[in-house]
Parts: C-alpha cells; structure tokens; sequence
C-alpha cells in the first residue's frame, strides 16, 4: 500500500517550516531531507525515523519497524504519534543533526 497524498499533506503541515526540509518521491513512497540528510522515509502512511542516540533520548518507548525489506531498524511513528508537531520537529531536527554530512556527489566522465 503506497502512502496517500493526504497523510503526506498532513505530516508536512506538522513539520511546518523546518528550515532545509524537503521530500522525495523514491519508489511510491517518500524520503525525508532534512540539510540534505535522509533522516526519515514515509512508507504505508507510517513514519520511520532514522535510529539515532539523540533520538532515542527523545522518545520514551520508540517502536521499531523497517520501511522497506531488508532496510536496518527505524524508529518507527504512526500517525497518531504525528499529532505533537514541537516533539515530531525535535525528532527530526535531533535525528538530522546526529547524522553524518552527505558526501558529494561524484560527477561522471563523459568520454
């Protein structure tokens, strides 16, 4: 089941203005840029948050879940976890901070 366009909607709105938010449409589903950083997937409506220390520390019992077979573990929030937009924003802004910069992007040769 892809996720509806609608929960999409609603989880962007709860994010509000994250400064360096953006999404992507990877294989019917969405990624989660945060800085350019992949720090969550949007997956079946259901949230799946990069695993991170500094996540943990903000979540009390976090669930796990895979967005995608064979994919490592992710903090996994339903979207009624979604209703508490300053704790979802502290995730995410936790989480991206907590990762590594993205490496550069390699350019190709053309020959």
């Amino acid at each position: 089941m892809a996720t509806r366009p609608e929960t999409l909607a609603f989880l962007l709105d709860q994010l509000g203005a994250l400064p360096g938010l953006r999404t992507r449409r990877m294989f019917g589903e969405y990624c989660v840029y945060l800085h350019e950083k992949p720090a969550a997937f949007v997956c079946d409506d259901q949230l799946y948050v990069k695993t991170t220390d500094a996540g943990r520390a903000l979540l009390n019992a976090p669930a796990h879940g895979q967005p995608y077979p064979g994919a490592k573990p992710y903090f996994l929030l339903t979207a009624d976890a979604w209703e508490d937009a300053d704790a979802l924003r502290a995730l995410l802004l936790a989480t991206a901070q907590a990762l590594p910069a993205p490496r550069p992007r390699t350019r190709r040769s053309t020959r």
